[in-house]
């Protein structure tokens, strides 16, 4: 049984920074893609970053472009994605997610079967 546990979220002022985690576990990752989606009250969940496992290959929102970067540690099955220069409008829960999507798919969160509980992320101005 796949598990996905995200944490790392909390409240931090404009400009600062925040790094998130997400720990998975249940079966090999190595094949997938380990994407990050925020979803602000009212909103439509949406895709910020991912990246695929084996090739470290990444991709970006453009919201979040230059300011965020998403990594692996595949010794410790753990995805993080470093936030920096946060802004206001960065405050959202923040999910991660895994599954095997085409490249051109990945910024759909209806191509990922697997999800974490969501942390929140809160940027004051």
């Amino acid at each position: 049984q796949v598990q996905l546990v995200d944490g790392g979220g909390g409240l931090v002022q404009a400009g600062g920074s925040l790094r998130l985690s997400c720990a998975a576990s249940g079966r090999t990752f190595s094949n997938s893609v380990m994407a990050w989606f925020r979803q602000a009250p009212g909103k439509e969940r949406e895709f910020v970053a991912a990246i695929k496992w084996g090739s470290r290959h990444t991709a970006y929102a453009d919201s979040v472009k230059g300011r965020f970067t998403a990594s692996r540690d595949s010794g410790q099955n753990t995805v993080y994605l470093q936030m920096n220069s946060l802004k206001p409008e960065d405050t959202a829960v923040y999910y991660c997610a895994a599954d095997t999507p085409i490249w051109s798919n990945i910024r759909n969160p209806a191509a990922y079967d697997d999800w974490g509980q969501g942390t929140q992320v809160t940027v004051s101005s």
